[in-house]
């Protein structure tokens, strides 16, 4: 398969990657055009990226204004195992905090720490913005059989 194909999505290093307690980065463009990039927890449901973040973060505004953002999740040690993944958000506000923001919660932190997480963050947060990332180009680095470009990839 070639880069961009969706069914990358599919292969062992990408599903490894989804499955991870690894936080996303989200590449978005502020109102002024500069890029930005956060760190972000999401949710694969096996058709898109569920992500969330409370309703007054100011990335969300952009998001609004330019909804082409770039995620990527990625193994810090060698050889890389890299996802990359281009498309839209769309940004919808929900009373309280989405389910797959709760599930985030509990996979990222286990059952003690999503406890302990969720009744702070319910606590002072009462709206969040629910983010949909439906994948329209998928890229997967391995540096074993997939390289980077510039490397022969």
């Amino acid at each position: 398969m070639k880069q961009g194909d969706l069914a990358l999505l599919k292969e062992p290093v990408a599903q490894k990657l989804l499955g991870s307690a690894i936080s996303a980065s989200l590449a978005y463009n502020w109102l002024d055009g500069t890029p930005r990039v956060v760190p972000i927890w999401f949710k694969w449901n096996g058709e898109e990226f569920v992500l969330a973040s409370g309703d007054k973060a100011p990335k969300l505004r952009a998001l609004r204004k330019n909804p082409t953002v770039a995620l990527t999740i990625y193994e810090d040690v060698w050889p890389y195992k890299v996802l990359l993944v281009r498309g839209r958000v769309s940004v919808k506000d929900v009373e309280g905090t989405p389910p797959e923001f709760d599930e985030s919660a509990y996979h990222y932190l286990g059952k003690d720490g999503g406890d302990a997480f969720l009744t702070f963050y319910k606590s002072v947060v009462k709206r969040m913005s629910r983010m949909t990332l439906k994948p329209q180009w998928v890229g997967v680095l391995d540096f074993e059989t997939r390289m980077p470009s510039v490397i022969g990839g």
